[in-house]
């Protein structure tokens, strides 16, 4: 049943809502200057390039990691480089209470959270059959409950600041596709689900934050695609070959600034044409 002008005014009042005061230069949309960011897995890989990307434009940035401490190398490096603020902070995504006072810190050292990219992730390239219960549960506490409460916790300093927030989750094709050229069913599941969790939130969030997903395909990291996976890798691909993590560095700007002021609940694929195939 359709509804009428005056019915949808009532359902949500207040609305249309104004355009954004943001700035009409494409290239001043993407500066970050005076926002926070924060990216947890940022001590190298995506992460890493995530977090480049927003020093780069200008943003303070905290680099969350776990057991790789080379983030406290980067974020001396970052801070240096661009001349702005930049700290590392070690913390287990899969431990609800060290994800929380993590956050908390954040917030107190920087003042805010403007941005917060829910990278942090993990696989296990074995048939369900051959997998223990352990190494899935272990998946599913990084990969999932870990956006979960980093969700959680930064949602509710987003809704606490004036300005709102700005939610970006990692996924991957493999949320979207089953011919992905290894066996790890929990991890495509995984992300099939943080996926789906991200563009819920873009609703429930609607009054404060955007949230959106970024679903990348094989990229030359450490969980880019094995020796036994990279040949047909490049032969999925329709541009032949992985990403290189430079290449994803304008996405993640793009979500975290101006520019996608009107992007919410998407879910974006960069992939050179995997999923085409």
């Amino acid at each position: 049943m359709s509804m009428s002008v005056e019915d949808c005014a009532a359902a949500r009042p207040g609305f249309p809502r104004p355009f954004p005061s943001t700035p009409t230069n494409v290239l001043e949309q993407f500066r970050l200057r005076g926002r926070v960011a924060v990216v947890t897995g940022a001590a190298e890989g995506l992460g890493g390039a995530a977090a480049e990307a927003y020093a780069e434009a200008g943003a303070d940035v905290a680099l969350l990691f776990n057991t790789n401490g080379a983030a406290v190398a980067r974020a001396e490096a970052l801070a240096k480089e661009h001349g702005i603020k930049v700290q590392a902070y070690k913390v287990d995504v899969s431990d609800a209470e060290a994800v929380r006072t993590t956050i908390a810190q954040v917030a107190k050292d920087f003042g805010r959270i403007d941005i917060f990219v829910a990278n942090a992730g993990m696989s296990i390239s074995k048939p369900i059959l051959e997998q223990t219960l352990d190494e899935y549960k272990k998946q599913l506490s990084v990969n999932v409950d870990g956006v979960v409460y980093c969700a959680k916790y930064v949602g509710e300093i987003f809704k606490s600041q004036s300005q709102g927030g700005n939610l970006i989750i990692t996924a991957s094709i493999s949320g979207h596709i089953v011919n992905v050229p290894v066996d790890q069913p929990v991890y495509n599941g995984t992300k099939a689900f943080v996926t789906q969790f991200g563009k819920s939130l873009a609703r429930e969030w609607r009054d404060f934050a955007r949230v959106n997903i970024v679903s990348p395909g094989f990229f030359d990291t450490k969980m880019g695609a094995g020796p036994s996976a990279l040949n047909e890798a490049y032969r999925l691909a329709v541009l032949g070959r992985q990403g290189h993590v430079k290449e994803i560095k304008g996405l993640f700007l793009y979500l975290g600034s101006d520019a996608s002021t009107y992007t919410t609940g998407s879910d974006i694929i960069i992939d050179g044409g995997y999923v085409l195939t």
